[in-house]
């Protein structure tokens, strides 16, 4: 693969210093950023609202309220049409664009809505969720590559965040809304159909949007391609991010015009960047986040607090807080950079999960009732739950900031032009997957070998991540695309590819 260096540090054009960039600086970024992040808020209030309307349907549908199977199969079929989605959502990204792939993700999720609304039996209502699922899985993909996309480097990570701090707001709005219907005549039809506003409302407005410029670029519309940038960049740094995408280009140009799943695992740097991608999706899963999610009221009552009311009130002050980290992950990821946010982030994950496990296993200690007598027992297993709920909000407090949006925000910008899509895609396969494992596990985990065990076993996955971390995922905080393609490169073949290239540049007299 021939690389022509251009002049600058690392052989590609530096940003130009002078007006500093911030998240509000243009507007017509952000709206970018918002609109395509609606993508986010239709993945985070699915995977919210499920919990409380599956209490409704249960009381309408009675072939579910006896049937365990049924339950847990409305519930993760939205998994697995988001493991379908999002494997078909990479190829359609190149295929077709990133604005025509939110398009079509937005009509799938909003004909499931009306069909979850209008179930008139479980099997129906599955179809339902299959085809939501459907259109989170593209969405997952498609969002953080559009906004990556259209984003100055210098603020890449917070602005692709941003779509991170959508999911999170999604899950607080499900805890609302089922709060809001619980005394609204057909509960469970409101609380899934109304999913469906958002999507028609983001449809309509990408219809105003353009294309990825990067993506009009490498298909050769090039002077769309300058028109949408030219809303995005200075008159100077346009001239450099269009000189940049010409080099992208003639890489492109001189390797294939059409790349393959398989095209994945052929190439050194692109196994190097594919492993550092889908790791990270992996590891923010396999380190417990949506079992807290999905499972946060079920935690709470399995450290003693009983009532129903209080466990959906404190798991909904876990979803406020999830949003409120993501925030700071926002504020943090262009400034303390991708990878010391992550360590950082596993950093109080693991010593979390340790707190949690610690509080579960005092409570089922039967040195507990030896230390505490009659008088004293209740006030000591309401010490013990009190602790896991610290635990808990620990957790969220040191997950939310950093391995809730670093993931996506590394996926967003780690590939090639040519690879963006499908590595895309394949990252959140693995993401969705993790998530399906994840769910359909811990309950049963749990009721194996313990609680305490379980949190022990998923805080030892996290040390796993931060090795993993440490050793694969390299920084990439305010680098362009190409300064980051030349790193894996440069990863892949060490310091005599640099050699090479800028002997290779020399003879070809650049």
């Amino acid at each position: 693969m021939t690389i022509i260096s251009l002049p600058g540090s690392s052989g590609y054009l530096n940003p130009t210093p002078g007006k500093k960039v911030t998240y509000f600086s243009n507007r017509y970024v952000l709206g970018l950023t918002l609109t395509a992040g609606i993508g986010g808020l239709l993945f985070g209030y699915d995977t919210g609202v499920i919990s409380g309307a599956l209490l409704y349907i249960r009381d309408d549908f009675q072939e579910v309220n006896n049937n365990n199977f049924l339950q847990e199969t409305i519930v993760s079929m939205a998994i697995v049409g988001a493991i379908i989605g999002a494997a078909v959502g990479g190829w359609m990204n190149d295929a077709y664009g990133r604005k025509k792939a939110t398009l079509i993700a937005d009509v799938i999720f909003a004909i499931g809505s009306i069909v979850m609304a209008a179930a008139p039996n479980a099997y129906v209502l599955i179809i339902g969720r299959l085809l939501v699922g459907l259109g989170i899985g593209a969405a997952s993909v498609t969002a953080p590559v559009y906004i990556a996309e259209a984003s100055p480097s210098e603020i890449r990570g917070g602005l692709v965040s941003t779509n991170v701090l959508m999911i999170t707001s999604g899950q607080f709005l499900s805890y609302l809304v089922n709060l809001a219907f619980t005394e609204v005549p057909g509960t469970w039809r409101w609380m899934l159909g109304v999913s469906g506003v958002p999507a028609v409302i983001q449809f309509f407005l990408m219809l105003f949007l353009p294309e990825s410029p990067r993506w009009l670029y490498m298909k050769n519309e090039k002077s769309e391609a300058i028109a949408v940038l030219a809303k995005i960049y200075d008159p100077d740094r346009l001239e450099e991010e269009i000189e940049q995408l010409s080099v992208a280009l003639e890489e492109e140009t001189l390797s294939k015009s059409s790349v393959k799943y398989g095209d994945v695992f052929k190439s050194k740097e692109i196994r190097l960047a594919f492993l550092a991608g889908a790791g990270l999706q992996a590891f923010q899963q396999f380190t417990g986040i949506n079992t807290v999610m999905y499972y946060s009221p079920t935690i709470v009552q399995m450290a003693g607090f009983r009532s129903n009311k209080l466990a959906l009130l404190l798991s909904l002050i876990v979803a406020g807080m999830n949003a409120t980290g993501t925030v700071l992950g926002i504020y943090l990821i262009d400034r303390f950079g991708r990878r010391r946010l992550a360590l950082s982030s596993l950093t109080g994950v693991i010593i979390s999960l340790i707190v949690l496990s610690g509080a579960f296993f005092l409570q089922s200690s039967h040195s507990l009732s030896e230390i505490c007598d009659t008088v004293l027992h209740d006030n000591c297993q309401s010490s013990s739950g009190w602790f896991a709920i610290a635990g808990l909000v620990l957790y969220i407090a040191a997950f939310s900031p950093g391995m809730g949006p670093v993931p996506w925000a590394v996926n967003s910008e780690i590939y090639p032009g040519a690879y963006r899509g499908v590595c895309g895609g394949m990252s959140a396969t693995v993401n969705w997957v993790s998530n399906l494992i994840v769910a359909q596990t811990f309950l049963s985990v749990a009721a194996g070998v313990g609680t305490a065990s379980t949190f022990l076993i998923l805080a030892g996955v996290a040390v796993v991540a931060f090795v993993f971390v440490l050793a694969f995922v390299p920084e990439t905080k305010g680098l362009s695309f190409e300064q980051v393609e030349r790193l894996w490169q440069e990863r892949a073949w060490g310091s005599s590819y640099e050699r090479e290239s800028l002997l290779e540049s020399s003879r070809n007299g650049v």
